[in-house]
This record gives C-alpha cells, structure tokens and sequence, in this order.
C-alpha cells in the first residue's frame, strides 16, 4: 500500500451483517484491490486471526475483510472447489472448508504482479480470471517463461511451504485472483487430508508440465516447440471452459511464445506462418488458433497429453 489514501470502508448495519465492496487503488501496479467487508461485534473476544492476515492498512480495526460471509450462497473459491475435485475425491464437507477459506480478492492489470522473485510469501492465489505466467530473469535481462496459468487454477502452491518465491508470478491478461494466507493453505492441508492430497496432487502435476516445457525448449525445434504449445493450449483451455480442442484464443503475445519456447520473436513469427502454410492451424486473426487436424498438428508437435494427466473426456 502506498500510504497517499485516506479512504475508509463504510461502516455497515450490526450483525448479522451485510457485506458491501469498496475498492482501493495502489499506487503500486498491482492495481485496484477489491475487498468485501464486514464490522465484528463489539463484543467480540474471539482469536483475530482473520483480521490480522487480512486488514489492509485503510480498514478500521473493526472490521472484518472477507468475501465469504455465512449467509452468502457464492463464494469466489468455487473455481478451487471444482479444480480441487478433478484431481481427488472430495466430499461435501472438503467443499464447505475449502469455501470457507479466509481471502481477498485482487484485480490486476496486464503486467502486475502477484509476487514477484525474492519477495518473502505470505499467501497463495487462485486464477478467478485472466491468465498469469511465472517466469525467471537472468542477469543480462533475458526473461524465460516457464508456466502459464488460467481460470481456476492454484498458481502458488509450493510457496505455501517455501515462504520465499524463487520466480516472478506477473499477469499475462487483466484478471482477479483470490488471495488465500499461507498459514490457511497449511492448516487446511493438514486437518482435511483429501484436500491435502488434491494439493498435493496440483503441485505434481504442475511438476510434470514443467518437465515437458524444459523438454520442449532444450531438445525440440522450432515448429516442433510451437505446435507443441499449441496442442497444450488446446486442451488446457479445454479443460477451464475457455476454448475448444480444435480453437480457442491464444493469450500470448508473439514476444510471449518467444519467451516461452526460447526463441526470438522473429523466428516465431515465421514458424506460425509456415504451421499456416502446412495446413496445420488457421489463424482468422493473430490471436486465434484453428486447428483442422488435431492428429497432424499433434504429430508435428511430438505431443502426447499424458504428462497433463486429464480425464479421457477432455482428451476426445
């Protein structure tokens, strides 16, 4: 925060409250944050965890900062809830906890920051919309994409533990991600160990997607790396409702895929136009991607979905 507003939340009615939005803007780049908030009881003598992790400096000490109140039939973890889900068995219960997870809710632009490498982490994120990326910056500047990440998918898990990031986590797109403390993610893995093991599993998976990509870059050639990426894309942002097998809207910039696949954005220019040329993909537009056959494109890209781990329905 920067300290230059003197806004203050507007009280609201006594308990049973209603919870309101007021929105804050940085002078940082992280952009607006919107957070709902509610006033404790005066009363009130119980622990203060939930006002200590999630107070940011323009609330008063009363007030309570969350986006899930008892009486609300909507909660932004919902997109946890199902992302969760797909990798294990969860029962109401899970559900319920997982929902009732303390959070705030941040609206970033292209190119903010969700945490940046060397920051000391206090939270872990989930995508609610937009797209993000992790990336590492060598000394003489070169940046290197490792990951991109969607709606409905926990960016930051390992930080969780780690409590230092070692890469950058930077909006690709304008989203909102919901903001979940550190010391919440343990305790939650902890006392509910199906949602612990369903973590777990996230983070495995996320392990796998990043030994392919390191495959893609050190060992695949240029139109080998790309129609690879393109392939992932593809039933990834399947998966998230985002797009279609055989189309969707690319959320990288040509400069992007360069930084993803370790290539100039030249080159990557002309690898698109050549995949164009062999009848492998279709673009309208530069950021759409038809694909007319799947099987080709697929063969051309050395792709086989088994280190995504999906469900055979996604696959089809």
């Amino acid at each position: 925060m920067s300290g230059k507003s003197d806004r203050r939340p507007h009280w609201v009615s006594p308990c049973p409250p209603q919870p309101y939005e007021d929105e804050h803007r940085e002078t940082a780049t992280d952009g607006p944050i919107c957070v709902k908030a509610c006033p404790l009881p005066g009363s009130y003598s119980g622990p203060r965890r939930l006002r200590d992790h999630l107070l940011p400096p323009f609330c008063d000490a009363g007030v309570l900062v969350t986006e899930t109140w008892q009486e609300q039939t909507h909660s932004a973890l919902e997109p946890m809830v199902r992302k969760l889900r797909y990798w294990c068995k969860l029962d109401d219960a899970d559900g319920q906890a997982i929902l009732a997870l303390p959070y705030t809710v941040k609206s970033l632009e292209r190119g903010g920051y969700i945490v940046r490498e060397g920051d000391s982490t206090t939270s872990s994120c989930v995508m609610l919309s937009g797209y993000s990326i992790r990336h590492k910056t060598v000394s003489r500047g070169a940046r290197q994409i490792v990951a991109i990440h969607m709606k409905g998918e926990l960016v930051d898990l390992q930080n969780s533990l780690l409590g230092v990031a070692d890469h950058s986590v930077q909006m690709l797109t304008n989203g909102r991600v919901a903001m979940i403390p550190r010391g919440e993610i343990i305790r939650i893995a902890f006392e509910r160990p199906n949602v612990g093991k369903a973590m777990w599993f996230d983070t495995l998976v996320d392990a796998s997607i990043f030994r392919e990509w390191v495959a893609n870059v050190g060992r695949r050639d240029a139109p080998t790396r790309l129609a690879h990426l393109l392939c992932e894309f593809a039933l990834r942002l399947k998966v998230a409702g985002l797009g279609e097998r055989t189309g969707y809207e690319l959320p990288m910039t040509q400069e992007e895929l360069a930084d993803a696949t370790g290539l100039t954005a030249v080159h990557v220019n002309r690898t698109l136009k050549a995949l164009v040329s062999e009848g492998l993909i279709d673009r309208p537009n530069p950021r759409s991607i038809h694909i007319g056959d799947w099987r080709k494109l697929a063969s051309a890209g050395d792709f086989s979905p088994a280190y995504l781990h999906l469900d055979e329905r996604h696959l089809a």
